[in-house]
């Protein structure tokens, strides 16, 4: 005679929300076609079952592109295969996941430089070609004495 726990149960949890949020992604990204208006979308407020994040990943498949960032930890962005639909996830300096979002966007805002960033790195490097110029110079008179 055998006792319930010599049987093997398996159950799914699911929440059936990644049909849904790939109707929306659908969505967003023909609002962004249309109108340039991006949609973040905040995996970690949604309600998904375990392995509901990886069949959402599967489903978008992977793309061309993919970056790392670091600043104040990691972040990786990786575009899906779904042009536009882009999978980021932020972590903090002990590589825990402060952050992991779809962004439906032709690229995310954070890998855009920015004005300030730009200016900063026109004054670097009109410094550095002034430095370069001065020692050219100081080759120069030294070569011809």
């Amino acid at each position: 005679m055998s006792g319930l726990g010599d049987i093997a149960v398996a159950v799914e949890i699911t929440t059936g929300n990644v049909t849904p949020l790939l109707h929306e992604v659908r969505h967003a990204l023909q609002r962004l076609l249309d109108t340039g208006e991006p949609t973040v979308i905040d995996l970690h407020s949604l309600p998904l079952a375990p392995g509901e994040l990886a069949a959402l990943e599967n489903e978008l498949g992977e793309g061309e592109v993919s970056a790392t960032l670091n600043a104040l930890g990691p972040s990786l962005l990786r575009e899906t295969a779904v042009p536009g639909v882009w999978f980021v996830t932020h972590r903090n300096a002990n590589e825990e996941i402060t952050g992991q979002y779809l962004e439906i966007v032709k690229i995310p805002a954070i890998l855009e430089a920015q004005e300030v960033d730009i200016r900063l790195g026109i004054a670097a490097l009109s410094e550095n070609l002034e430095q370069t110029k001065a020692q050219d110079h100081r080759d120069t008179q030294d070569g011809s004495t």
